[in-house]
């Protein structure tokens, strides 16, 4: 059948913009425009075999373009904060736009969430390669960037992303991927009974800019800690400085992942559909946001406004600010060296 290629929209400047759909025997399409390498679509089963899209996002192109919370959105150069939108390598002070408060957010105002990737179909592989070079200077950043992002959709309800870059001036790179997901298949309901497991001991704390404040925490007795399935609504409005400081969670969990490899970071289970979502991942990190800024000016497909706690987004990063933190992992990206992650979305029923 091979992998089906629509027009999605056109921009006010006349640009098209396509959406490639990868689908499985099993029912499960993902479908990716290129705007963005946006994921409007994500189909899977319950537990019955009904299929349901289980991400957040917009019915038309014009949505996405206007304001967008990042829905189903690749994020680069940099996923998260960096403080002040500065950092310097070797010697030199790099000033980024200041588009979260003083902070840079996500790459600033026209990161990689908003740029036009190419896509090239791999039918073989039931796979899209998108692929964009970031030029020197594009957004602050140094260095012409050239990245490469495989989407691939596996028999066995596993999407998996691969991420890989190459530059030719010394700079800093952190990607990662923002759907939002509800396993129930009804944005209307909130994600407050899914169960959340995070393999992690320790977390970051923040302040209310949502800059780390200091080294790790313990997730011991805190509403953080998610060592065993916890509903995600059971702590969220504890009077805890730290759910304050993010509106709820919006926070980066420490990995107990210390090689590399790809390892179990998180679950997350909605009982109601029986739906299971695995996250591996051989990043140090997972930003765990819990949508707590979606407040009903976001009418997302079918008309629904989107409301607190309607999506989670479990994005596997570095760390945030880490180019300002020397005792956190680097993301320093040298000429000759390639930037390589990657993350998986294993979709179950229980």
């Amino acid at each position: 059948m091979g992998i089906p290629k629509s027009l999605f929209g056109r921009t006010p400047s006349g640009q098209e913009v396509f959406r490639y759909t990868l689908s499985n025997s099993n029912g499960m399409a993902i479908d990716v425009i290129n705007y963005g390498g946006i994921v409007v679509r994500l189909t899977v089963p319950d537990k019955h075999g009904v299929l349901a899209d289980v991400v957040l996002g917009y019915d038309d192109l014009d949505s996405y373009l206007q304001s967008n919370p990042y829905f189903g959105a690749l994020i680069g150069r940099y996923g998260n904060r960096i403080a002040h939108g500065k950092f310097n390598l070797d010697g030199i002070t790099y000033s980024l736009p200041q588009n979260n408060g003083a902070n840079n957010l996500h790459g600033g105002p026209n990161g990689f969430d908003k740029v036009y990737w190419q896509i090239e179909p791999l039918e073989d592989l039931n796979a899209l390669r998108l692929s964009y070079t970031s030029v020197d200077g594009e957004e602050g950043f140094p260095g012409n960037l050239q990245v490469e992002v495989l989407y691939t959709l596996m028999a066995d309800n596993e999407w998996r992303i691969d991420y890989r870059a190459v530059t030719d001036k010394k700079t800093v790179v952190n990607l990662t991927q923002h759907s939002y997901f509800n396993l129930t298949g009804d944005a209307y309901q909130s994600i407050d009974q899914h169960k959340l497991h995070v393999h992690a001991d320790y977390f970051i704390p923040v302040n209310d800019q949502h800059i780390p404040l200091s080294e790790f925490a313990s997730v011991m007795h805190t509403p953080f800690d998610f060592r065993q399935p916890t509903s995600v609504g059971s702590r969220v409005h504890a009077q805890d400085q730290q759910l304050m400081n993010g509106n709820g969670y919006d926070h980066c969990w420490v990995l107990r992942n210390e090689t590399g490899e790809l390892y179990l970071a998180a679950s997350l289970y909605d009982p109601a559909s029986g739906r299971l979502l695995e996250v591996y991942t051989t990043e140090p990190g997972i930003q765990v946001y819990s949508g707590n800024f979606l407040d009903g000016t976001s009418i997302g497909k079918g008309g629904i406004p989107y409301q607190k706690r309607h999506g989670i987004c479990l994005e596997t990063e570095h760390f945030p600010d880490s180019p300002n933190r020397p005792s956190f992992p680097s993301v320093v990206l040298e000429p000759g060296k390639v930037y390589s992650s990657t993350t998986v979305y294993k979709f179950s029923t229980l």
